[in-house]
């Protein structure tokens, strides 16, 4: 589902004018994160009051009177969830990082960190508060389903990540029964020049042994981090919408065209594939993500008219690398 190429005119200008006029109150769960992080800064810079939750802060969050860090375990019932009274918006990201090999114990922790997480959030909105509740699950809700064109109608996988997606889902969207407005939002792999998945591929491709994943064949969901954002912000300023949204870009690519694309962004080859049996022996079960083949599309927000700043690879990896060379990591 191509768009038409456009100008890329920065981190989320196009939304400056449909700013509220009103500031309002915002909390974010797993503001410590990759995601959350970037989030804060772009309600602060549009004039919003943020409460900040995770287990602990990180360098990068907000140095701001509008900003308050709590440091909470929201697996827990606690003192935290005073917070969650009066707030406008929830944003609930919160959610133990999915990469590496997983054991029972380590699926364990994964799923309750999530759904605890989106329960105890809920308990502590007051009942009938009319709050905006926007909550995260993945791509992984699809499983891998092949060429399959993936919109938000599309029925939930069979894997342990698209059987806890969806249990993660019901859990949020059970808030409706208290009064809350919810969109769950699945999203896409993050790009950034900053960290996530990026930071995991470019030392590789600065040692000249990049390349795709398995035969490369398999579709790739991906987001540009300011577009995510930009997409977190529509949907907050619209809590009339609700139901499940795919937070992703409008092209997705093979995984082949990935590793194509960032070599020519490192000015790098990317020729040197990772066999499945041996992402396999390394990383277990988690490998089968990085297999997974998910053509996600985000039918339902370009229905809105909203607009990616970043709709194909190549223009994400030259805002994030510049003209051609990416930073010096690894």
């Amino acid at each position: 589902m191509p768009v038409a190429r456009r100008r890329y005119p920065g981190r989320n200008q196009r939304y400056q004018h449909q700013a509220r006029s009103i500031p309002i109150n915002v909390l974010v769960t797993g503001v410590s994160g990759f995601v959350g992080s970037h989030l804060a800064h772009t309600l602060i810079e549009r004039g919003h009051t943020v409460v900040g939750l995770a287990r602990r802060g990180a360098p990068g969050l907000p140095e701001h009177p509008r900003f308050r860090f709590v440091a909470a375990d929201t697996t827990r019932s606690g003192s935290w969830q005073h917070h969650v009274a009066g707030v406008d918006t929830i944003v609930n990201l919160a959610g133990r990082s999915i990469f590496g090999r997983w054991t029972a114990a380590v699926k364990a922790e994964i799923r309750e960190s999530r759904i605890r997480t989106t329960r105890n959030v809920i308990e502590a909105v007051p009942a009938g508060c009319p709050v905006r509740l926007i909550s995260a699950s993945g791509a992984g809700y699809f499983g891998s389903r092949g060429e399959d064109v993936l919109a938000e109608d599309e029925p939930v996988g069979t894997d342990f990540l698209a059987t806890l997606s969806a249990e993660w889902e019901a859990e949020a969207l059970r808030g409706g029964a208290k009064g809350l407005r919810v969109a769950a939002v699945r999203l896409g792999v993050v790009l950034a020049g900053d960290g996530g998945a990026l930071a995991q591929m470019i030392p590789a491709f600065r040692r000249f042994v990049g390349g795709p994943v398995g035969d490369g064949r398999q579709w790739f969901p991906w987001i540009h981090m300011d577009d995510l954002v930009s997409a977190l912000v529509f949907l907050a300023d619209r809590p009339e919408l609700g139901g499940a949204f795919n937070l992703c870009a409008p092209e997705p690519v093979r995984n082949r065209e990935l590793a194509a694309a960032l070599g020519r962004a490192l000015n790098r080859p990317a020729v040197v594939p990772a066999p499945a049996f041996l992402l396999r022996a390394m990383l277990g079960e988690f490998a089968d993500v990085l297999l997974a083949s998910q053509r996600m599309v985000p039918r339902r927000l370009l229905q809105l008219g909203f607009e990616f700043d970043y709709p194909d690879i190549r223009a994400a990896l030259r805002a994030i690398f510049g003209a051609g060379a990416g930073p010096e990591r690894g």
